[in-house]
């Protein structure tokens, strides 16, 4: 029996490290709007993201949208080619791996105005960015365990036991 619960116990840490490894942020927190008032290129230089973490955009439907667009189409703040669309006022974005995302407000006028941001996502995860304001709904991002060792590390555990 106590060895039964010693691997719950492990499975259940190894779950939580996971669930903790991801943040996510509200584009434009503390005010956490999507619109033409923020400053992106501002708010995008104090957050560090990576693989895990997600990106809220939260807006009004009938007033802005959400795209993800090509470099180009960022540059040229041009919807035409995109390579998704979000339309729904609460979009999240899974930031799924390194590289960078484009994002902007589709409609006419509104990406000229300030509404894009770039998203750098970067390998790692030992080091979290800075500490967002106190009103920001960011979580804290912590190392992250890969499902892969996760499974080692439960496999180990368990192997031990028996």
């Amino acid at each position: 029996m106590a060895m039964a619960a010693a691997v719950l116990l492990a499975v259940a840490a190894v779950v939580m490290v996971e669930v903790a490894a991801a943040a996510t942020y509200t584009v434009g927190a503390p005010a956490g709007l999507w619109d033409m008032q923020t400053d992106y290129a501002e708010w995008v230089k104090t957050k560090t993201f990576h693989p895990g973490d997600n990106i809220t955009f939260t807006y009004s439907p009938e007033l802005h949208d959400v795209v993800e667009v090509t470099e180009a189409g960022y540059d040229a703040c041009s919807s035409a080619n995109n390579i998704s669309a979000f339309r729904t006022g609460n979009d999240v974005v899974a930031l799924a791996a390194v590289g960078t995302r484009y994002f902007l407000c589709g409609l006419t006028g509104h990406c000229r105005n300030g509404m894009k941001i770039r998203v750098d996502v970067v390998a790692g995860g030992t080091a979290p960015g800075p500490a967002p304001a106190a009103s920001s709904t960011t979580t804290a991002a912590s190392p992250a365990v890969s499902g892969f060792g996760s499974g080692l590390l439960v496999a180990v555990v368990t192997a031990a036991f028996w």
